[in-house]
């Protein structure tokens, strides 16, 4: 046997470790079959035995092969926590355990830089988190009943034009039109931020856009979701259901080919146009598919080939601010003749207040929202580089935006929507309530809508995998046989439970500070525990 190396791999090298109980395993073979990364194997181990068979002591030694289940020690083909072993055994014979001791980003740096999915693993500490509600009305202003009051929990999407602004004209006595408004829509707060046909499986984005017209035609709540880069089915593309969808445009440009071919026969205009510049999980890295999910249906509808497809870092052709609103914007507002929204996405930085002044002060009047993504949002895959050491949290971010707008007294003009690990803790509704009290319109989320559906990625390392196209929930993959694992109308059913529960969370927050409509810019609702944040967000501070 030759001899073992030190720099050979062994199992404590790794994050997880599998704990086996081979008295309670009956050698089913579900938990090896139902493992996607294939980290663990069936073995046969040689026992020595000393046993007694006779009436009287007689002790005989013995060996004896048994089959038992090992954990595979390697760096692509590691445990990654998911817990599906643990799921589908029947006799709790064996569970992922987390290893403190693990060397795997140290050791798996042959092929270059890391790459894997999920969030960000060393920024889990949330301004949100140290920020409470508390101006709550009682004898000074009269709260509101939560459970019988009318609630206006509506946002802009659009350019909000001023009363001077507004091109009306008396004439003969009647109100005229002179020339077109911006076009603006009234939506939910609540965004289903840009997952893409690629980055979702069929049956994952499937489910999330079931939720987004059953949350509209059933329940009342005009939610909008972005299709993400990458285009989107001719069928949708060609449905009444289009207006409930924001088709992104990348750097990539990825799917447009198909877009344009089905503009023609639309039949409704969709509910606006997202122009991504930056995502704050990777900020200047561009995106990212592996080809191990550019299946068929993704080649078809981007029109590629199987390979790693890589948008680039910036678009092509905009250096500047005033390109991108003349080119960019002015574009994509004629390509629907003037008549859907136009919005702009970008990593939340140091220069993102130059930005939005910027979009302000466009004389075209187009820009129909800003977004801005926060180092805490996620991503199906990057370098795991960039997701940890990147980006800008996005709080401080949106409040100076908006003060920025209140300074030059255009607030509310382009609304201001926020995101990057809104509902990170799991309740989504309390993170958006104080975003729009430090003046955010409105959040997208993304992350949380997967875990609906069945992720069990966390900050702490758990999985983190939708890059390699092996999801053990059929939610990041595009493997047949691993896409079958997700149920459908029971993840649409979940998203849609999720938001009513939002929707009701959130007027539980508005009444007790008197508030009907959104909170956008009450920041006097809002204290904080920590005097730094309460410093730089002018929240008062308490302790």
């Amino acid at each position: 046997m030759e001899a073992v190396k030190t720099q050979d791999i062994g199992v404590n090298d790794l994050p997880w470790k599998i704990e086996y109980h081979a008295e309670r395993c009956t050698m089913c073979g579900s938990c090896v079959a139902g493992c996607s990364f294939k980290a663990i194997k069936v073995e046969v181990q040689k026992q020595s035995l000393t046993v007694s068979e006779g009436s009287q002591p007689e002790p005989k030694h013995t060996h004896i092969a048994r089959p038992i289940i090992k954990q595979v020690a390697s760096l692509t083909d590691f445990c990654r926590g998911c817990g599906m072993c643990e799921k589908i055994c029947p006799n709790n014979a064996i569970r992922p355990v987390r290893n403190a001791d693990t060397r795997k980003t140290l050791l798996s740096k042959d092929n270059g830089p890391i790459k894997r999915g999920g969030r960000t693993n060393l920024n889990a500490q949330r301004t949100l988190d140290s920020i409470v509600v508390g101006r709550i009305s009682q004898m000074t202003d009269p709260s509101l009943d939560a459970a019988r009051h009318t609630f206006d929990i509506r946002a802009p999407f659009g350019r909000v034009l001023p009363a001077k602004d507004l091109p009306f004209e008396i004439k003969d006595g009647k109100l005229v039109q002179k020339t077109k408004t911006p076009p603006v829509d009234w939506i939910y707060p609540l965004i289903f931020s840009d997952m893409s046909i690629g980055a979702l499986s069929t049956r994952a984005w499937e489910a999330v856009a079931l939720a987004v017209g059953y949350l509209n035609e059933k329940c009342g709540l005009p939610v909008r979701m972005s299709s993400g880069e990458g285009g989107m089915p001719v069928k949708l593309l060609e449905s009444d259901y289009l207006k409930y969808f924001i088709i992104q445009i990348a750097s990539g440009h990825f799917g447009w080919n198909r877009i344009i071919k089905a503009m023609p026969h639309m039949v409704t205009d969709p509910a606006g146009i997202l122009i991504k510049i930056g995502q704050g999980a990777k900020p200047g890295d561009g995106g990212l598919l592996p080809s191990a999910k550019v299946a068929e249906h993704v080649q078809a509808i981007r029109g590629v080939p199987k390979a790693t497809l890589a948008s680039p870092p910036n678009h092509q052709g905009l250096y500047s601010i005033e390109e991108s609103v003349q080119k960019m914007h002015l574009s994509m507002n004629a390509a629907f003749g003037f008549r859907v929204p136009v919005g702009i996405k970008c990593a939340a930085s140091a220069t993102s207040v130059s930005v939005y002044n910027n979009l302000l002060r466009d004389p075209y009047k187009i820009c129909g929202g800003f977004f801005i993504d926060g180092i805490q949002g996620g991503t199906g895959a990057a370098n795991e580089v960039s997701l940890d050491h990147t980006g800008h949290p996005v709080v401080s971010k949106i409040r100076d935006c908006y003060l920025a707008a209140v300074k030059q007294g255009l607030q509310g003009q382009i609304p201001l929507y926020g995101g990057g690990g809104i509902g990170m803790t799991g309740n989504a509704a309390a993170d958006a309530f104080k975003l729009m009290c430090l003046g955010a319109n409105g959040v997208f989320v993304g992350k949380v809508l997967i875990q609906l559906l069945g992720c069990v990625g966390n900050e702490q390392g758990r999985c983190n995998s939708c890059n390699t196209g092996k999801c053990p929930m059929g939610i990041c993959t595009q493997d047949p046989r691993l896409v079958k694992r997700l149920d459908i109308d029971k993840g649409a059913q979940k998203i849609v439970d999720y938001v009513l529960a939002f929707d009701s969370e959130l007027k539980k927050l508005m009444a007790p500070i008197g508030n009907s409509s959104l909170p956008i810019g009450r920041s006097d609702a809002l204290v904080s525990t920590d005097k730094a944040v309460a410093d730089q967000l002018g929240i008062q501070y308490v302790c």
